[in-house]
């Protein structure tokens, strides 16, 4: 099933939206999820280097907690999968509607 996400398009003379629902194609998408993947993968590099600095700083220099500081650290900044599809179809609904 192809994502979709549904935005209000302002109507003319109106206080209410019309809803406009808008659509990835499959390659959209699995571009969007390459890209995800790699971003992710940057951030939790970044992240074991971050958690790394940190446990040697607080003398809890142990691969148990490099770890641990890690997944914490990448939890906060990591962006989901479903996010960047939003703000793909987002992108492309203001081409659309040309906002």
């Amino acid at each position: 099933m192809p994502f979709s996400k549904t935005f209000p398009k302002p109507v003319l003379g109106s206080n209410y939206p019309s809803w406009e629902e808008v659509f990835l194609s499959e390659e959209e998408e699995k571009q969007v999820e390459q890209d995800c993947r790699r971003e992710n993968i940057r951030i939790l590099d970044e992240c074991l280097s971050d958690a790394k600095a940190i446990a040697i700083k607080h003398r809890l220099n142990t691969e148990e907690n490099q770890v641990r500081l890690a997944i914490t650290l990448f939890e906060k900044r990591a962006s989901h999968e479903i996010f960047w599809k939003e703000s793909k179809a987002k992108e492309k609904f203001d081409v659309m509607f040309k906002h």
